[in-house]
């Protein structure tokens, strides 16, 4: 998976739910659902630790890098905008996921690579 991907898919939820076995991942249908569950709770993964706020904020580092952007939900996606440095990863919506702690964004509207965060 390359760093760009991973670092887009980060960006950008919890479900208090215990850890199971046969627990799947389940899509997030809306944005105040989404809201509930990245309200002031950190993204995170081995390098990465990201805040996506509810006014459509998205703030944080990966790999040693400032990560910043915009965000919006439409038509049952998270569409972000995102600077990861000065790099410009463009426009991407995503299909958002969760399982337990666990938020998944997998880009190109579900047709990309995923990344997996956990919520703290």
């Amino acid at each position: 998976m390359h760093l760009s991907h991973v670092s887009a898919a980060a960006v950008a939820a919890s479900l208090l739910a215990g850890p199971g076995l046969a627990e799947e991942f389940r899509k997030v249908e809306d944005k105040d659902h989404f809201v509930s569950l990245v309200s002031g709770r950190e993204l995170t993964r081995l390098g990465i630790s990201l805040n996506v706020t509810p006014a459509g904020r998205i703030e944080g580092r990966a790999f040693g890098r400032q990560v910043t952007g915009a965000w919006r939900w439409a038509d049952g996606y998270f569409c972000r905008d995102l600077f990861f440095g000065s790099e410009d990863l463009g426009p991407n919506c995503q299909v958002v996921e969760v399982k337990g702690a666990t938020i998944r964004f997998i880009a190109d509207r579900g047709a990309g690579d995923h990344a997996d965060l956990r919520l703290r």
